[in-house]
């Protein structure tokens, strides 16, 4: 494609996405933010992670500030930027149920999902993301719209870290109200990270996060990309999860493995549980 080939030869790809790159995944990221969280607990740290998710983030791309972003900090013009214009713009959508068609939607906003170009024209949309949270000493990365912010600090520095997490954020709600995004407080978690010792010196589990119309409470345990992080940063929860996920379709499996040949069996197994 020549817009990811321009991306990368120019080196514009957000250094902190894992979503829909080559060579990046789900498991370059979470690798990325617990090595750094296992370091951090060498040092005798402790870290504040928030893991932020976005409001249907890919139904609400603004299109003209998506063209405009493109033009100025992507270099795309002429026939190029026209192009990906008429691409966006003028696109309907109806409903066809038993027979039955709805009435002719045109979609104002958002990207085109399911295709190759919406997740990259939605990673360029967000790419300011990373460089907010830079500016308040805050480390981010990225995976599509879930966003880690996370901070390493000294047992004296908590109280601190935990209100430069909140102007964090504060920051990126106001990115987002400008960019027609909207940030999800359902779904927001915040943890502190670090060995069980440094842990419990924390009072009452450690500060927790004020935002401005609600209060995060400290979680021991939350899910990001698939993993279960536990603030004591062991792996059991995780290792459970898994192993009783994978016993699942191991069952469901012996109930059809009589009516499938050995090849079919092996790719089922490959599919459902070696994945």
């Amino acid at each position: 494609m020549q817009l990811q080939c321009h991306l990368e030869s120019n080196n514009l790809m957000p250094p902190t996405q894992s979503a829909y790159r080559a060579h990046y995944s789900t498991e370059t990221a979470m690798l990325k933010i617990f090595n750094d969280m296992l370091l951090a607990a060498d040092r005798g740290e402790v870290t504040a992670l928030c893991m932020l998710d976005l409001t249907a983030a890919f139904d609400t791309v603004d299109h003209e500030v998506l063209l405009n972003k493109l033009n100025r900090m992507f270099g795309l013009s002429g026939i190029a930027l026209n192009w990906l214009r008429s691409y966006l713009t003028d696109r309907s959508y109806t409903v066809i149920y038993a027979g039955n068609t709805s009435c002719e939607v045109i979609i104002i906003c958002s990207v085109p999902q399911g295709s190759v170009l919406g997740p990259l024209l939605f990673i360029l949309y967000s790419s300011d993301l990373p460089k907010l949270a830079t500016k308040r000493d805050i480390l981010a990365f990225l995976f599509a719209d879930d966003i880690q912010l996370y901070r390493h600090c000294s047992m004296a520095a908590v109280a601190v870290t935990v209100l430069g997490v909140r102007y964090c954020v504060y920051d990126i709600s106001c990115w987002m109200s400008s960019h027609r995004l909207k940030l999800n407080p359902d779904k927001t978690e915040f943890l502190w990270i670090g060995t069980p010792n440094m842990l419990s010196k924390l009072p009452a589990g450690g500060p927790q996060l004020q935002l401005e119309n609600c209060v995060i409470p400290v979680s021991t345990e939350a899910r990001s990309l698939g993993v279960i992080i536990q603030s004591d940063l062991e792996m059991k929860r995780h290792v459970q999860f898994v192993s009783r996920a994978c016993f699942f379709q191991l069952r469901q499996l012996r109930s059809i493995r009589h009516s499938v040949d050995v090849s079919t069996a092996s790719t089922l197994i490959h599919a459902f549980i070696s994945s």
